[in-house]
Order: structure tokens, then sequence, then C-alpha cells
């Protein structure tokens, strides 16, 4: 009976009393946004090119000048590690380098990445005045249409036949050698020496200079090898190594005298005649 009563109570009061505050409508406060059901649009997705590489016959002499450039310029930037380094200071610079490195008795410091890239800015430094001319009397007019193709060849291969030239004045002796072994005659200027003649001389003469540099370095930590080998034979250490007592003694005479300094000076001066 009193179960019934209660349940009775709750119905009445349920109805009697009114909806909560918080299901009741109400406007918005200021400030605020009403809210939406609606999905929004999603973004654009990027816009990717789409490159085509067909193959086609020609439609002009221009398009067949162009292709030509184009295959001339692919030609000249694969061949262009080897053009730096046996056609510029590079040659005997990194070959010096390496000299110094086996003289001083090191295996791993500087990594022969380091001495690449020493000698690539030396390159750089030596050569600037020849890249200059290039660029100024064959790329810039080039780029602009003021030279055609072939004349432009001409005006970048002068300053680099110039410099190969420079550093083989003195030595003429490679000339002669490749001139004889093609069966031209003796050439009387610069203009009679083809260019396929000039780059095997000049890297004929830069191995020469470069062995002559490093055999001068080497004398006199072989004397030091020398020294320490008498001294540990002297005092009956014959299964140590020379190389480790000798190596540091190196490297202390190669820093009080400034080695790199000395090494870098005359490296560039070998090239300013």
């Amino acid at each position: 009976m009193i179960k019934a009563r209660v349940l009775l109570i709750t119905l009445v009061f349920s109805f009697l009393i009114p909806l909560p505050l918080a299901a009741q409508a109400e406007p918005f406060p200021d400030m605020s946004v009403q809210g939406t059901m609606n999905i929004p649009t999603p973004p654009a997705p990027p816009v990717i090119p789409f490159i085509d590489l067909t193959v086609r016959n020609p439609a002009s002499g221009q398009e067949v000048a162009f292709s030509l450039q184009l295959l001339l310029l692919l030609t000249v930037l694969s061949l262009a590690p080897s053009i730096i380094i046996l056609m510029t200071s590079f040659l005997r610079v990194s070959i010096v380098l390496d000299f110094i490195k086996r003289a001083l008795s090191l295996q791993q410091v500087p990594p022969n990445q380091v001495l690449m890239g020493i000698s690539l800015f030396l390159t750089v430094f030596i050569m600037w005045p020849t890249f200059s001319a290039i660029y100024d009397n064959s790329i810039r007019p080039l780029s602009a249409g003021e030279l055609s193709v072939e004349t432009a060849y001409r005006e970048a291969e002068a300053p680099l036949r110039m410099f190969m030239y420079s550093q083989m004045s003195s030595r003429p002796e490679n000339i002669r050698l490749f001139m004889a072994m093609r069966g031209l005659d003796r050439p009387n200027t610069l203009a009679d020496v083809p260019t396929y003649v000039l780059i095997p001389a000049f890297i004929l003469s830069e191995l020469t200079v470069a062995f002559k540099i490093g055999i001068l370095l080497f004398i006199p930590f072989i004397v030091i090898d020398m020294v320490v080998a008498s001294a540990l034979m002297s005092m009956g250490m014959i299964m140590l190594p020379p190389v480790m007592i000798s190596m540091p003694f190196k490297l202390i005479l190669f820093v009080l005298v400034d080695g790199w300094g000395l090494l870098t000076g005359q490296l560039v001066r070998s090239f300013i005649h």
C-alpha cells in the first residue's frame, strides 16, 4: 500500500514540476556562434603538374640546333669532373696533398674527402682568373645571344689553353713528344699546337711536377724515420714499429714550421709565373 502511494506521488510531481532550465529554449549568449550539422566542404587537392616527354621529328632547323645544343650541354656536364681534374691545377694539388699525408705516416687523418675538398677550393682560388675570363668572354655572351655555340666554345677554350701552356712554357719537351707521336711538325707558337695534343702533354707535365714536389716533401720525414729506427735498433727494441715513435716527431716538426701554410703558399706560387 505504501509503495503504491509513493508511486502515485511521484507521477503527480513529474507532471507538475516544469522542465529543467537546460532543456528550455534560451537565446545564445553574446559573442557565441551557433552550431551547425552541415559537413564542411573539403579543400581542393594539390595540383601536381604532368610532365610529358615525347620524341618527335623536328619541325624546323631551330629545333634541330636546340637539340644539338642540349646534347652538347649534357656531354659537357658528364665530362665536367674529368675537365676539372685533368685540365686545371686540381691534379697537382691533390697529388701533393696525398704525398704529404703519406710522408707524415697518417692513415685516416685528414680523411680523403677533406683533402679533395681542400684541393677543390685551392683549384678555384688558383683558377679564378681563368674562370672569370671564360665567363666574361664565352658564357655571358652566349646566354645573351651575342655569340654562337662554336664561337663560345673557342672563347672558352682559349683561357684554358693559355693556362696549360703557361705551366709547360719552361718544359716544352712534352709538347714535342706528343707532336712527334702524331707525326706533326714542330710548333712555332701555341696556335700550332692542337688541343688534343696540349691536354695529354699538360697532364704528363703536372704528374712530373707533382712527383718532384712529393720527393722533396719526403726527404725530411725519411730522415726522422731513419733516426728513430736506428735509435730503436741500438736499444734492442726490434719488435716496436718505428712508425709509432716517429709519427709524433713528424707531426711536431710539421706544426712547428707551419707546414700547411708553407705547403699551400708554395703550391699557389708554383702556378704563378
